[in-house]
């Protein structure tokens, strides 16, 4: 029996019929064209979905009165019907692998940016008040330079605000009825109306944006007149049998006035007695922090929303759908307690888009997992198409293809890191024959650290080396890649994964015992690092780590995790050089283990490696525990209870400390691949020691190196 059966069992939608109850949440891709329209990489990237057995997927934030209204440089137009053959296209490749698919109509209203940036006016439903944010305090230089570059070089006007009259409400609900038909005969199965986050339905549904004095403000029931004035045009227009829904906001986060429970409620059973076949619930922060976007609409905790949509599911008489961060366990359980009837999943279908398939193939173990670093939604940010950091394919599904080799090569692997089982696993996939040479005695490289200081790395590396292991690839671990085993194995090609290169600062104390280097630790805490025991710690504490039983469990993460909160070698008070991502990501590691953190950054950013919104999160948590951060410092010297430093305005100061951290100084790392160098080999250096780009460059290089093979 599949441990699915009620996620996978048949759903409906009014008249439309669903093989199971997975939908792909509708998303802002940027995968669009510049000119509104649906060309190869948005087909593709919805194709590769439908292929992937979903029920039903739901085309995000298509533009109802395009380019008016829209939040993205890159976004879908359905305003006018040149956008129809496109659209068209987009169906028919879907329809083609049995899958369902909707669009989802929107008006970004105030939150236009792209409006905003061209010098359109912004459409409210009435002045909206004064708004404050910390959102850009954390952004780079660079990313602030690419979010202003989306005004393509205009003078900037300033915001210009359009109140909107009777006029414009007639228009507004006239562009929604229009999409709606033009969808129809695009071919889509069903429509989704965009009332929440922010856009302009939840402008006039929010007591706290919604101050008009006519019939459309006021009493939640004129609040609502507006949605449900599209709902009946809407219906007008594709009749009785197409199926409608709207997603919506159960409440708006930290907002006095806003969208609450009870107001949500009482809008969805007048939504329903409009003629809405489904709701949609999900919620919206407010964004006075960027934080507060990993609360809602995308949240970081699990199941966040579930208890809303169970709400919802007692007072409706029409299908409901969860949304944020359910797993399939966790989903297929709410479908079974009657919570909901379909869960949507976004960043899980991101990562990998065969999930549905394997679950109904019982292969849980293989779906490749979402880490939840944000590395997609903060494209958005930032004017880019999105992307995922553990699927280089995600949005390069026509480019990036696994296809089987014509000519079988001897491909030869150095480094089991996330780089290396990468590419090895691309590699046999391809039908190549591979060999994957490691070290140490574990795979994993510097992931298996990332995944004890970021818990969620964890699934990804589990996920690696399951595939790596069941595949034909010849796995050789506490094994040294030199001439000899070159002359050994004969390979056609060489992939060199052997991670980036790590010099120690030149700082005056840099060499004491209590100074860490980040590769120190991790060979210490992962059992590699006996030399660095004896060296760095007393018989005390190396008795302390025994009995730890640190040695033996090192190839469970889990374990790891809890061990590391009984005994590390740190003290108490710890000042971390380097607030990078390896920095950072210390620092909250340290922080949950009780530790008093302090750290250091010599250049202008935090966490720049980090993706925008997970940077919010990082360092919001870090500040709400006290945690000491600052920029353009430099450390003079390290003392043995002291670090001496000069801040960003030159003065002097000294952190009293018991241990420091180095998270400074990776560096590319060509010397392996200069050193097996020879005439006719072809070698290719990957990962971080090619480029330091983390995760997402060690995937990324990784399958390319395997494709180009």
């Amino acid at each position: 029996m599949n441990a699915f059966k009620h996620l996978l069992a048949p759903g409906k939608i009014g008249k439309l019929e669903l093989s199971n109850r997975i939908l792909l949440a509708p998303m802002g891709s940027n995968f669009a064209e510049a000119d509104g329209h649906c060309g190869e990489r948005i087909q593709a990237f919805y194709e590769a979905r439908a292929r992937g057995g979903a029920g039903l997927l739901t085309m995000g934030v298509g533009s109802i009165a395009y380019p008016g209204g829209t939040a993205e440089p890159y976004q879908v137009g359905i305003s006018s019907d040149d956008f129809i053959p496109g659209l068209r296209q987009l169906t028919d490749r879907v329809h083609r692998h049995g899958a369902k698919i909707a669009i989802q109509l929107q008006h970004a209203g105030k939150s236009s940016t792209r409006d905003l940036a061209e010098g359109r006016e912004l459409w409210v439903p009435s002045m909206p008040p004064a708004a404050k944010t910390d959102m850009f305090n954390a952004l780079t230089q660079s990313e602030l330079g690419r979010f202003i570059s989306s005004s393509k070089g205009r003078e900037r006007p300033g915001v210009r605000i359009r109140v909107m009259d009777r006029d414009d409400i007639r228009q507004m609900i006239t562009w929604f009825a229009d999409a709606a038909e033009r969808a129809q005969k695009a071919g889509f199965d069903g429509v989704e109306i965009h009332a929440g986050h922010n856009y302009i339905l939840a402008g006039f549904l929010s007591g706290y944006y919604n101050q008009r004095d006519d019939e459309y403000g006021g009493s939640l029931e004129n609040r609502a007149r507006l949605l449900l004035d599209v709902i009946h045009a809407i219906r007008d227009r594709v009749g009785p049998e197409f199926p409608v829904w709207m997603r919506m906001d159960a409440v708006e986060m930290d907002l006095p006035g806003g969208i609450n429970l009870d107001d949500a409620t009482r809008t969805a059973q007048m939504a329903q007695q409009a003629g809405i076949d489904l709701v949609s619930v999900s919620a919206y922060a407010n964004l006075s922090t960027g934080n507060a976007f990993t609360q809602a609409p995308i949240p970081h905790g699990k199941g966040r929303f579930l208890e809303w949509a169970a709400h919802f599911r007692t007072h409706l008489d029409i299908p409901v759908t969860a949304a944020g961060r359910l797993d399939p366990e966790a989903a297929d359980h709410a479908i079974a307690e009657g919570q909901c009837d379909f869960v949507a999943m976004g960043r899980k279908l991101l990562a990998d888009p065969e999930l549905p398939n394997k679950l109904k193939e019982n292969r849980a173990a293989d779906v490749r997992p979402c880490i939840y670093c944000y590395a997609c939604v903060s494209q958005i940010f930032v004017n880019e198409r999105v992307k995922c950091a553990v699927n280089p394919q995600t949005g390069h599904e026509s480019e990036l293809q696994i296809i089987a080799s014509d000519a079988p090569h001897k491909v030869l692997v150095v480094g089991g890191g996330p780089a290396g089982l990468e590419a090895a696993r691309v590699s046999a996939l391809r039908g190549h024959q591979v060999t994957l040479v490691e070290r140490s005695g574990r795979l994993g490289g510097t992931l298996f650290f990332a995944a004890l200081a970021y818990p969620e790395n964890g699934a990804l590396l589990d996920y690696l080396i399951k595939q790596v292991r069941e595949l034909p690839i010849d796995v050789r671990l506490n094994t040294t890649a030199d001439d000899t085993l070159v002359n050994a194995l004969q390979p056609d090609q060489v992939i060199v994964a052997v991670g980036a290169r790590r010099n120690a600062p030149d700082i005056p104390g840099a060499d004491q015992k209590h100074v860490w280097s980040g590769d120190e630790l991790r060979k210490l805490m992962t059992g590699e690092g006996d030399d660095i025991a004896k060296r760095k710690l007393s018989v005390t504490q190396r008795m302390m780590m025994k009995s730890g039983s640190l040695v033996g469990v090192t190839n469970s993460t889990e374990a790891m995790q809890s061990l590391s909160k009984l005994w590390m070698p740190l003290g108490k008070r710890v000042t971390i050089i380097g607030g990078g991502l390896v920095g950072l990501e210390l620092a909250e590691f340290l922080v949950e283990r009780g530790r008093e953190v302090h750290v250091l950054e010599p250049g202008p950013d935090l966490g720049a490696e980090l993706a925008i919104v997970r940077r919010w999160k990082v360092l919001h948590n870090l500040e709400s525990h006290g945690v000491a951060m600052e920029k353009n410092t430099q450390v003079h010297t390290i003392g043995k209870k002291s670090v001496n430093y000069s801040d960003a305005e030159g003065n002097c100061h000294a952190i009293s400390t018991d241990s420091v951290v180095l998270a400074i100084g990776a560096e590319t790392n060509p010397c392996l691949s200069r050193s097996l160098s020879r005439p006719g080999l072809e070698i290719i250096n990957i990962g971080d020691g090619n480029e330091v780009a983390y995760i997402e460059g060690a995937l990324t290089s990784g399958m390319k190196a395997a494709l180009a093979v």
